[in-house]
């Protein structure tokens, strides 16, 4: 099951909507973690991009819920728009609104991420037997995130992975790997005891800063490749 709002359109595929939120992050007084608003806004539109592409989505749209304030406004276009940008998806509009009529003492944003999927891409497996597992990036969050910035999978390779043939791709986000594992199959559960890989199962990710991949095992030596020095083998036992 995908964090997503799938609405079909009959014969000709469905609109994909995907959303994110972050509080006490920013540059605020009352903030918990104090970063630059483009940061912010880069990594919720992160978080709501990656689920809209899961999802089989072609992003043409970006809705921005800011309450950080008017002076704000033009750093968190600015954090979506450096996303767009790896994305190649440069002529996406942002639109969206301000609170202004009153002052906040935590800054907060809320995002949404509109795409289209073709009725032909495929998002998820009916079966479990014969597949294969990857984690690509590592779980970060909080200040690992900026502090560890070079072990974030890029956005763009995870676009790319999510165009290959019968790959599916799923963001890790703050629950962390094991429990996004046991969403994607209605029939199967894994315990941290089965699944065994380099990096910590348990751990949050943050802003999806790690993905999980899926796919056959004809593919995998493609996936090692693609994903170079960002590729983690999950290995499951039964």
């Amino acid at each position: 099951m995908r964090d997503v709002l799938t609405i079909p359109f009959h014969g000709n595929g469905a609109l994909i909507i995907a959303s994110d939120n972050s509080g006490a992050i920013g540059l605020k007084p009352g903030d918990l973690v104090h970063v630059q608003y483009e940061t912010v806004a880069y990594y919720s539109f992160r978080v709501a991009v990656m689920e809209c592409i899961a999802a089989g989505g072609e992003p043409f749209s970006v809705v921005l819920h800011n309450f950080c304030g008017n002076e704000s406004w033009a750093m968190l276009t600015g954090g979506i728009q450096k996303g767009l940008v790896e994305l190649h998806l440069e002529d996406v509009p942002i639109t969206g609104s301000t609170e202004s009529n009153f002052s906040m003492q935590q800054s907060a944003v809320g995002l949404l991420v509109i795409g289209k999927k073709s009725i032909l891409k495929r998002t998820e497996f009916d079966y479990f037997d014969s597949l294969k597992f990857a984690v690509v990036g590592t779980p970060l969050i909080g200040n690992e995130v900026v502090e560890q910035e070079e072990r974030i999978v890029p956005l763009l390779l995870f676009r790319e992975v999510s165009k290959l043939q019968d790959v599916i791709v799923w963001p890790v986000g703050s629950k962390g790997i094991l429990y996004e594992m046991n969403q994607m199959f209605r029939n199967k559960s894994f315990s941290k005891e089965m699944v065994v890989t380099s990096v910590d199962v348990g751990k949050s990710s943050g802003p999806a800063t790690c993905f999980i991949a899926v796919y056959l095992e004809n593919q995998e030596a493609e996936i090692n490749k693609l994903t170079k020095g960002f590729f983690h083998p999950v290995q499951i036992l039964t």
